[in-house]
């Protein structure tokens, strides 16, 4: 980890697509199925029992992770088998989950939120205050 107090900014197009990292990401099924697909190469029945939802949905979560480089798959006999070939993915969310469970020992909840409107999103205004 680079912990120069003053690390050269990256540029525009790298910090896009980092931000496209975490769109990603931020679906808790596909953060689920990330989590156990870094531990163990798993078929798509044991997933949807795992994760719940439907096969169908699971399936679009796994699609959306292959397309992104994240996950890759295998036949074997009649299961088509799935697994994380993307070591720095494994670490963003291994590190994402210690750092709710550390905040949670401590009595944090975990982060804190600009307030949500009823859809889901934070304010316009406060959108606009972070670009």
């Amino acid at each position: 980890m680079n912990l120069d107090p003053h690390p050269a900014a990256p540029d525009r197009a790298v910090l896009d697509d980092a931000a496209e990292v975490f769109a990603l990401l931020s679906a808790p099924g596909r953060l689920h199925l990330l989590w156990i697909l870094s531990n163990d190469e798993v078929d798509v029945t044991t997933l949807v029992a795992a994760v719940g939802g439907t096969k169908a949905g699971i399936s679009q979560h796994l699609a959306k992770l292959r397309l992104a480089g994240w996950i890759d798959r295998r036949r074997e006999g009649r299961h088509v088998l799935y697994r994380v070939v993307d070591p720095h993915i494994v670490t963003l969310v291994h590190q994402a989950v210690e750092h709710i469970l550390d905040l949670r020992a401590h009595g944090t909840t975990g982060p804190q939120t600009p307030e949500m409107t009823p859809g889901g999103r934070a304010s316009i205004a406060h959108e606009k205050e972070l670009r």
